[in-house]
């Protein structure tokens, strides 16, 4: 991006609470075309850093410039559109200079239709006319229309929700409208914080598709690592209190940053070995007549020595495995032409078949019954027909999204000792301070905990089953990347089986053996990955878009074509056979002349 405007730079910026700094001196840079991913742990300051930026929080150090005139677009995490208007007449809001430029034209159309063309007037008339058609042509004037249903149809909003009034909708539904505005609106720098949260996949590969497009810069806040890698070619790492730049997407972020850890270790070992001689040296030598002149420069030079910092981890982080107690036989489960839903059929027909050791995930757009499989699966909700057969030894534990399992009125410490009333309460602290619960956060109150603490209990209360069956309902859902790439490691880690429901792709290439699609018309298996699933989807329909045209190409009948195409086969059947007989010939001359060589040799 070299030669590229600066159109935001932020200089040194610190930030305080109660006295303390939350981070400081960090510094970034953004640039006309920029696609900048911020990232870091829940709690680092990321989404404080973007109110500083855009001039929503106080900066207690540090300036941002900005280009003169510089449009901000900016998406909070979880914020909704609040309007009382319908949602096209929200959207063509945007465009509500260019509707004024429209009318303008047809007002001037009408003036020019009534005066002479050879008159001065008219001359006036069509040179504003010229003018105000050429400013309403560059910004899309002819296409906006296009576009705001363009975008409409991406977030699933069609024809018959236009008029519907937005404060009647949900608030994931206000959330993606929001980003809806934005888009259309085109600001120089979009800020958005969490933009695929409340999006099934197929609305996020539209987004991806979309954003990929866009003119402005992209600064983006977010835990969805696929959506990082197909958007982004820059990444600042907000991490105890300081900021780093990195280049390349979030995955060879994460391969440099791993790098640069391995190399700060190493260097801070070399020099505590170097430490350590010299200080031993010291040590031994400086009472000694002999060589106290050489131990007394030592002693120098461990004094000027420039320390290293121990390179440090971003505060703790989760730690944990899943160990089943008892091995399943090699059949886990199998479900036959079944069919789920509730009072009508969401999926039919259901085929599972799953082995020891697999690890299936579920993938479907949002209401096609995914949860609702494994619910029937687990007997909680009865399949419409056909009905689940677990295998022998088949153990199994459940990761609830809903968190539905979890008792408000209890304690953490009382929501995992209840089931383990045997088990030392030692032994409870210590499991539950793998999982980031220490001191007093045992004793807080379910219902008082965050989405992500209350994710992060369901894990702790599955680790403690030692299930060898795990089934698992969007598991990676309020969890932050460290919290996700610790539950990855452990997945693959485990000696079970698992069955899961995921709109993560990143997560599911990293877990899955398999891919399972959920649609009205029942589960279609795919023997590979996420990034598998969609190639072999998208040959699929390249191919079946190849028979059509081939069936039928324009203009031809079926006859026709089907005579055509016999005819090539015949003319390169003959081409073949009249190769074949030529190379045979040949063959035959070259094997004469090996026997009359070999006949002269004999001779």
């Amino acid at each position: 991006m070299a030669g590229s405007l600066i159109i935001l730079q932020a200089q040194d910026l610190t930030k305080r609470f109660n006295g303390v700094n939350i981070f400081s001196k960090v510094s970034l840079s953004v640039q006309e075309k920029s696609r900048i991913a911020l990232v870091g742990r829940n709690g680092a300051g990321k989404s404080t850093l973007v109110k500083m930026i855009i001039g929503e929080q106080p900066i207690d150090g540090g300036q941002v410039t900005t280009k003169k005139n510089l449009s901000i677009g900016y998406l909070a995490q979880d914020t909704g559109l609040d309007s009382n208007k319908g949602i096209y007449a929200e959207m063509a809001g945007v465009f509500a200079e260019l509707k004024v430029q429209e009318q303008k034209l047809h007002e001037l159309e009408g003036q020019m239709a009534s005066l002479d063309p050879q008159s001065e007037a008219f001359g006036q008339v069509s040179s504003t006319y010229d003018n105000i058609r050429a400013d309403f042509e560059q910004h899309n004037g002819y296409g906006y229309d296009a576009e705001i249903r363009g975008v409409l149809h991406g977030f699933g909003f069609d024809k018959p929700t236009y008029d519907k009034p937005i404060n009647e909708l949900s608030g994931g539904q206000k959330t993606q409208l929001a980003l809806a505005k934005l888009l259309l609106e085109k600001p120089e720098l979009l800020i958005l914080d969490e933009p695929t949260n409340h999006l099934d996949v197929e609305t996020i590969t539209w987004l991806e598709g979309y954003i990929q497009n866009y003119s402005g810069a992209l600064l983006i806040i977010s835990h969805d690592r696929y959506f990082l890698d197909r958007i982004v070619n820059e990444v600042y790492d907000l991490a105890n209190g300081t900021l780093h730049h990195y280049t390349g997407n979030y995955t060879q972020y994460t391969e440099k940053k791993a790098d640069q850890v391995a190399q700060e270790w190493k260097a801070y070992e070399r020099q505590q070995a170097e430490i350590n001689k010299l200080q031993t040296f010291v040590d031994k030598n400086i009472v000694r007549a002999s060589t106290t002149k050489q131990a007394q420069a030592r002693r120098k030079q461990l004094e000027k020595m420039p320390r290293l910092q121990k390179p440090t981890t971003d505060g703790k982080t989760v730690r944990f495995r899943f160990t089943p107690k008892s091995k399943s036989g090699n059949n886990v489960l199998n479900v036959s032409q079944a069919a789920v839903g509730y009072t009508s059929v969401l999926a039919e027909p259901v085929n599972l078949d799953i082995k020891r050791n697999q690890a299936v995930a579920i993938v479907g757009p949002n209401g096609v019954g995914k949860s609702t499989l494994l619910k029937s699966i687990l007997g909680i909700i009865p399949f419409l027909k056909g009905k689940a057969q677990f295998g022998t030894g088949v153990d199994t534990g459940y990761y609830d999204q809903e968190q539905a399992t979890l008792h408000s009125g209890k304690t953490v410490l009382e929501e995992v000792w209840d089931d383990h009333p045997t088990t030392p309460e030692g032994d409870i602290r210590s499991v539950l301070g793998n999982f980031l619960f220490s001191g007093d956060d045992v004793a807080k109150m379910v219902h008082d905990l965050s989405g992500g603490e209350k994710a992060r209990l369901l894990l702790t209360k599955l680790a403690m089953e030692h299930n060898n069956f795990l089934i698992l309902d969007e598991p990676t859902n309020h969890l932050d990347i460290d919290s996700r790439e610790v539950l990855e490691k452990a997945l693959n880690g485990f000696d079970g089986t698992i069955l899961f429901v995921s709109h993560d792709r990143y997560f599911i290439n990293k877990v899955a053996t398999s891919v399972v699609e959920l649609s009205r018309q029942g589960t279609t298996l795919y023997l590979g990955d996420y990034d598998y699933y969609v190639a072999k989807k998208e040959e699929l329909t390249a191919i079946k878009e190849h028979e059509r045209q081939k069936a039928a190409p324009s203009g031809i009948t079926q006859a026709q074509a089907t005579e055509t195409s016999d005819k090539k086969h015949y003319e390169i059947n003959k081409q073949n056979q009249k190769t074949l007989r030529k190379l045979t010939r040949e063959v035959a001359d070259l094997e004469k002349q090996l026997d009359t060589l070999g006949k002269n040799d004999r001779d």
